[in-house]
């Protein structure tokens, strides 16, 4: 490996938005009192930069044009997925997004609001069809801590939804890491499809990840969830906002992911 996988962070935030923006509007104003022409130029595309990484209707773009994520499972796919013994043996699997060492309201470590959107739909969906549901997630590059991300699900379901998770894996860092440790989990408990939980825009990423990782094995279902989709006045999706930085944030890393393989 060309460098330490714990820096990937650390890249991915140098990488990208804002802070590759930022770099740049920086060597603009360096530029122009040596080149005017191109450090002005520089500022003014930079800054422009800006504004679109802000906007929910660059997001939709993202996700439409570039990652081009399956479309969410309807409800007669659902049905279809309902347990029985004609039915494949099949299990339910949430993606880890990240987990905060200490929620101090609760006392004890808790999920991102990106990970509880994943854990909401699989818990659903798994009352929906009676399906086993499992969930990958250890502790994060950028993560410290003892309780890995799928412990602190399993608490959540236990607590919250008066369920259990029939699989948990707990020493993932990553997408590809999550495929490789899950994978041979549920081949290994007879299981023949995977019906695969995570956000729209992170889902081609996952499915690359869990396909090379099953090989003929085992069949993967995709189940996207917050998709982005049109505000009712497409003017608002092209001014700056909180919402908008965040999609576009979590897009880009998806882009960069596909991209270097990651």
């Amino acid at each position: 490996m060309l460098f330490d996988p714990s820096w990937k962070p650390l890249l991915s935030a140098l990488l990208q938005p804002p802070a590759s923006l930022l770099l740049l509007i920086l060597l603009g104003l360096w530029l122009v009192r040596r080149r005017p022409g191109l450090g002005t130029a520089l500022i003014a595309l930079s800054t422009g930069g800006l504004w679109l990484m802000c906007c929910v209707g660059t997001a939709r773009w993202l996700q439409d044009s570039v990652l081009r994520p399956p479309a969410a499972l309807t409800p007669v796919q659902v049905r279809a997925l309902v347990r029985s013994p004609n039915q494949p043996p099949t299990a339910i699997v949430v993606l880890g997004a990240g987990r905060h060492r200490l929620a101090a309201e609760y006392g004890a470590s808790n999920l991102t609001q990106q990970a509880m959107v994943r854990l909401r739909y699989g818990v659903w969906l798994a009352r929906q069809t009676g399906l086993p549901l499992g969930y990958a997630g250890g502790v994060g590059w950028a993560q410290i801590g003892e309780q890995s991300e799928a412990e602190t699900a399993a608490r959540i379901v236990q607590d919250e939804h008066g369920t259990s998770l029939r699989w948990t894996e707990s020493r993932s860092r990553d997408t590809r890491e999550n495929a490789d440790l899950m994978v041979p989990m549920l081949d290994g408990a007879g299981v023949k499809r995977i019906v695969l939980v995570t956000h729209a825009s992170h889902m081609p990423r996952a499915m690359r990840a869990f396909r090379e990782a099953a090989g003929k094995r085992l069949v993967v279902i995709p189940a996207p969830v917050a998709a982005v989709t049109r505000d009712d006045q497409t003017i608002l999706d092209w001014m700056p906002s909180h919402q908008g930085f965040t999609l576009v944030h979590n897009a880009l890393h998806e882009v960069l992911g596909l991209v270097t393989g990651s």
